[in-house]
């Protein structure tokens, strides 16, 4: 029980980071917010959520089955690892050139909050490369591990964690934007930093823990 709580928070903490930079995804809920209101907010949110964790639990269904294989999951981690280095170059880029990712949502979809969300969150290109990474370093930890309840407990932390985002932004609004603009360098730093000292790490277990016992989990029933 312990075991699944801890992951849950996990899930949850990663994806509640995750929302904060600036990006389409929490600039539209900001203007929704103020436009229709925050039940349209919230709309726009559950279909935004929604389309996360399918894609989450897509790719940990992949993953549960690649790790019964040490060789494909020693690649999948060199690939990761490999991720993570890039993610946090281009946060530290985004930092040197004190920008922020930002986009317009056409009038057209505010009319259809849900939809807008789900169509959002369908064309986002970092769920999958993001997701990968982060699930790739916990089951090397042995945080997660390749089973339907340890999978399930995360994708509820995910879900969690990726509301309480959109809540910052629904209900902080433009106040919101305009503090996290003003230090958009300094989180993209952290960021970076969280990323690469998390790479290192990956690397170092991959020297020196012996292949043969890097992935010792139950299988997926």
């Amino acid at each position: 029980m312990k075991g699944l709580v801890r992951i849950l928070s996990w899930g949850f903490v990663i994806s509640f980071l995750g929302s904060l930079p600036l990006g389409t995804m929490n600039i539209a809920i900001t203007h929704i917010s103020i436009s229709l209101g925050a039940g349209a907010a919230w709309r726009y949110a559950v279909g935004s959520m929604l389309v996360e964790i399918i894609i989450v639990r897509l790719v940990l269904a992949t993953m549960g089955r690649l790790v019964q294989n040490q060789r494909i999951f020693r690649l999948l981690q060199l690939f990761t690892t490999a991720l993570l280095l890039v993610m946090a170059m281009g946060s530290f880029v985004a930092a040197y050139k004190m920008t922020g990712f930002s986009g317009s949502v056409p009038k057209l979809f505010l009319s259809y909050p849900f939809w807008t969300g789900v169509l959002l969150s369908v064309s986002n290109p970092l769920h999958i490369p993001f997701w990968l990474g982060w699930s790739t370093v916990l089951m090397n930890k042995k945080i997660l591990v390749a089973s339907a309840v340890s999978f399930n407990h995360y994708i509820i932390g995910i879900g969690s964690g990726t509301m309480l985002g959109f809540a910052v932004f629904i209900y902080g609004g433009s106040y919101m934007i305009e503090r996290i603009a003003h230090h958009q360098g300094l989180l993209n730093i952290t960021i970076g930093v969280v990323l690469l000292i998390t790479a290192f790490m990956q690397i170092r277990k991959m020297v020196m823990v012996p292949v043969s016992a890097r992935y010792n989990g139950p299988k997926i029933m």
